[in-house]
């Protein structure tokens, strides 16, 4: 049977756990088997640069960070519970990938 392996991909850990939770929730209504959601690994993005960009004055450095946090669901890929997923509301901060597998 073919699987449907969904991943989503944001900066906002809330944003990311709700749409896996109402994925979730499809899935329990339509009776699919599923796993998930299973936490990926994150990216932390860091960049440091100087205060002062002239050289003059102290070193004193800022620091940035950026996280990119990531969900995998794997989901029995049945035409009703695919067409009740592709129907959730997705904020605009996460980024959906669906792939089917065998």
């Amino acid at each position: 049977m073919e699987k449907a392996r969904i991943i989503l991909i944001g900066k906002d850990v809330k944003e990311v756990e709700n749409v896996a939770k109402q994925i979730v929730s499809v899935t329990e209504r339509t009776g699919a088997n599923y796993s998930g959601p299973i936490p990926l690994p994150t990216k932390k993005l860091k960049i440091t640069t100087r205060k002062s960009p002239d050289g003059e004055g102290t070193e004193t450095w800022e620091r940035w960070e950026m996280r990119i946090h990531k969900r995998m669901i794997d989901v029995d890929a049945n035409e009703r519970s695919l067409r009740q997923i592709m129907r959730v509301q997705v904020p605009d901060g996460v980024h959906i990938e669906v792939e089917l597998t065998r």
